[in-house]
């Protein structure tokens, strides 16, 4: 049994050693990386900064140290859980290569995630460390809370990873029956920043929009594994969050999978 799960995962494994070394090709891409994530960060320090600069106190539960290392540490994961499998797709489609995925005798859906894997294993090591070192020297962000705070927190961001995989696989299926879908993947961009967390926390919402939003997965992206990185939630309320997550993932890479097959019993291939 273990000899055939192994080599089962072999095909996977080359897919993520794939996806690590064709993004060695844009390695400029994450130097450049590097400054652009600096530059959010600095830009929603001087507008929190200014903020906060009436109060002593906290807004929505957050006081202005908090509300920098939020921001700070935020895009500092989203530099390791982002992907580009919508994108990919919609190209591939566009050029008719997407009939090879077809061809090959492995999950398409999973095949793009273990491509999504080595991609932000590159990330890890060329992006999010070298960007994480650059902010902590510059900007006052706070460790984690407490180790436990940070064993879930790193639960949390592998969740995110997963949850953007299934979340950009669907959209990137879509290309299938609309054949462009770019004006989608900038829309999903914006939003996934929005209702993630990324940009404003779920607590600064209106109560009515924050309890609807609640009841979706975008939140789990972001503002569910920073909150327990700050130790906003005792160990057990972190464990729950992290059980909806992972059950959002499952959920997901369900209905990803479904998706994929429904859209795939009619295509049409145009270029090749």
């Amino acid at each position: 049994m273990t000899s055939r799960i192994q080599s089962a995962l072999v095909p996977y494994a080359e897919f993520t050693r794939i996806g690590f070394v064709n993004i060695l090709a844009f390695r400029l891409r994450y130097f450049t990386g590097i400054i652009t994530y600096f530059l959010n960060v600095t830009i929603y320090y001087f507008i929190w900064s200014a903020v906060f600069r009436h109060t002593t106190g906290s807004i929505a539960g957050f006081s202005l140290p908090q509300m920098i290392t939020y921001i700070s540490v935020g895009w500092i994961i989203r530099s390791f859980y982002w992907n580009t499998i919508d994108q990919e797709m919609a190209y591939e489609v566009i050029e008719g290569t997407i009939t090879k995925d077809l061809l090959k005798p492995v999950s398409v859906q999973w095949m793009w995630i273990f491509r999504a894997m080595g991609e932000s294993a590159f990330r890890l090591v060329l992006l999010t460390v070298p960007t994480a070192i650059v902010i902590s020297l510059i900007f006052p962000v706070q460790g984690p809370a407490s180790r436990m705070d940070l064993a879930l927190f790193l639960i949390g961001v592998l969740g995110s990873f997963f949850l953007m995989g299934a979340i950009n696989f669907m959209i990137g299926t879509c290309a299938i029956p609309l054949n462009s879908i770019l004006a989608m993947i900038r829309a999903k961009y914006w939003l996934i920043e929005l209702l993630s967390g990324l940009l404003i926390p779920m607590t600064y919402f209106p109560k009515a929009i924050a309890d609807v939003l609640a009841w979706l997965p975008f939140e789990h992206i972001a503002y569910t594994p920073l909150s327990i990185y700050l130790g906003r939630f005792s160990v057990q309320k972190a464990i729950e969050l992290l059980c909806v997550q992972w059950t959002w993932v499952v959920i997901l890479l369900f209905a990803a999978h479904w998706w994929w097959e429904r859209a795939t019993k009619k295509i049409t291939i145009h270029g090749g």
